[in-house]
């Protein structure tokens, strides 16, 4: 037979490991929870950059009127080219 100390530390690990693995299930789900959240995001944030690069492809940049000429205030750039790249010119006479 053992020793009742012995069951008695085995009894208060045991209870001890239990409220653990409940405290790492919660975790566990508020982590699944959130990479959820985070791939729904990142798929919006797609979708809308989606959106507004077939916005600008149809519209191009905005136009206004410089000495009585129409110029674009950015020349548009040519299809497939970054938008983080700066266009060829900026000068409308240059374009």
């Amino acid at each position: 037979m053992m020793d009742p100390e012995v069951l008695e530390r085995i009894a208060a690990r045991r209870a001890e490991l239990d409220g653990l693995e409940g405290q790492l299930a919660k975790q566990l789900a508020e982590v699944r929870a959130e990479r959820d959240e985070l791939a729904m995001a990142e798929r919006v944030w797609q979708r809308m950059r989606e959106q507004l690069a077939d916005e600008r492809a149809e519209v191009g940049s905005p136009v206004v009127q410089v000495a009585g000429r129409a110029v674009r205030l950015v020349p548009d750039r040519a299809p497939g080219v970054a938008e983080s790249a700066p266009p060829t010119c900026y000068a409308p006479s240059s374009c």
